[in-house]
């Protein structure tokens, strides 16, 4: 039996950014290098340090760029029919995201069109999204569901998530969301709606493979503390992570209900307070901070970044990628919203979209640059890591290097 060959390259000549530490500022390690085997690092270092037995790989030269763990987008709707234009006009003619909601937008209007839609349809308008973030350096992506709220349309939604992995060099996780909102059938029983939608469609959906996690959107014009533990206590059954939007409109009580749950990751968080703070460190929740949402609805509550740098909060940042709150898919201009609105540093902007991102979806092989992980890279035309919060969605991006692909 002939062994199977896998790809063994060298990186060279490189300006690297590991982020393996947890340091004040950027490690950066000059002329370094990278030995790849498969689709794993198997040692990184100062060039000069490179050891024999990799010194025959295949060489590639970085010239001197600069090369980080490749982007990680934490948290996207990428998968939705139709778009919210409209809308955004709406909220320029003085109307809020509550009273938009109110008038049948908002989720409402997204679940019709993307009831409406079809397989293919939903398929062919997610690539295109998929393309932007891939060309900005991304090599993992989260998906939720949540626009269907009916058992047939969640589950197509997360089938169209991962059948773009087949047909992307891109790695997909999947978030079951049927707990995004109240389907309009239901609006004057909203609990019939969990148990005769939700639950069924988490239960079948994680039958079909289709999920990673379950996520929650605990709000007033959304899903409640009581509505969602039940739809919890079922992933939980099911053993999935849980995940929860949260404190996002007003305070909600959400964060209290996630870290209950040991949830892996709470987004939004505008309205999180200390007592918040101190709950996510207990239970090791990394917070998802979501600039793209706080800038399209013209929000004024910012979230307390400051408190969970006192209580040693993880951040992660993300697109939140939606035809509604954050029709965007940059995470390198995400970056700078994110230092620019919220005065986080360039290296917690970082952190947030390798490591920390990574942790936000129980990814432990991914978001450094280190021996044992896995080698999605991205080597940019940047002089310092600092320039990707500086520049306002600069695409420095020179190349992408997937599972040791180059």
């Amino acid at each position: 039996m002939v062994k199977e060959q896998y790809n063994q390259n060298l990186i060279r000549n490189a300006k690297l950014v590991p982020m393996t530490d947890s340091q004040d500022d950027f490690d950066i390690i000059n002329n370094g290098a990278i030995a790849i085997d498969g689709d794993l690092i198997v040692w990184s270092g100062l060039e000069k340090d490179i050891p024999d037995e990799y010194k025959k790989y295949n060489e590639y030269n970085a010239k001197g760029k600069l090369v980080t763990p490749g982007l990680i987008d934490c948290h996207t709707h990428l998968v939705f029919g139709g778009n919210r234009s409209h809308e955004f006009n709406m909220r320029l003619n003085g109307k809020s995201y509550q009273e938009i909601a109110k008038a049948g937008g908002g989720i409402a209007s997204t679940m019709k069109a993307t009831r409406e839609a079809s397989f293919d349809d939903l398929l062919s308008s997610a690539i295109v999204r998929l393309d932007d973030m891939i060309a900005n350096g991304v090599t993992t992506v989260e998906i939720k569901s949540g626009y269907g709220l009916d058992i047939d349309t969640e589950c197509m939604m997360l089938r169209v998530a991962r059948k773009l992995e087949s047909l992307r060099p891109i790695r997909i996780k999947t978030s079951f969301l049927g707990s995004h909102g109240i389907a309009p059938e239901y609006k004057n029983n909203p609990n019939n709606y969990i148990k005769d939608v939700c639950l069924p469609a988490l239960i079948k959906a994680n039958e079909e493979g289709l999920v990673d996690a379950v996520d929650g959107f605990c709000e007033t014009v959304a899903l409640n503390v009581e509505q969602l533990t039940e739809v919890f206590n079922l992933a939980q059954k099911l053993k999935l992570p849980i995940k929860l939007h949260a404190e996002q409109l007003s305070h909600s009580g959400g964060v209290n209900l996630a870290t209950a749950y040991n949830a892996i990751s709470i987004d939004h968080l505008e309205y999180a307070n200390e007592e918040d703070a101190k709950l996510m460190s207990n239970s090791g929740s990394v917070a998802v901070i979501l600039p793209g949402a706080f800038y399209t609805l013209n929000e004024t509550q910012k979230p307390p970044i400051k408190l969970f740098r006192k209580y040693k909060v993880p951040m992660a940042i993300a697109t939140d990628c939606n035809p509604g709150s954050s029709p965007l898919t940059s995470i390198l201009l995400t970056m700078n919203m994110a230092s620019t609105l919220f005065k986080i540093t360039p290296l917690e902007a970082l952190s947030g979209v390798t490591k920390h991102a990574a942790d936000a979806l129980s990814l432990k092989k991914l978001g450094k640059i280190q021996s044992g992980m896995i080698a999605d890279l991205a080597i940019w035309n940047l002089e310092h890591p600092s320039e990707f919060s500086y520049r306002i969605g600069f695409n420095a991006l020179y190349k992408r290097i997937f599972g040791g692909s180059i």
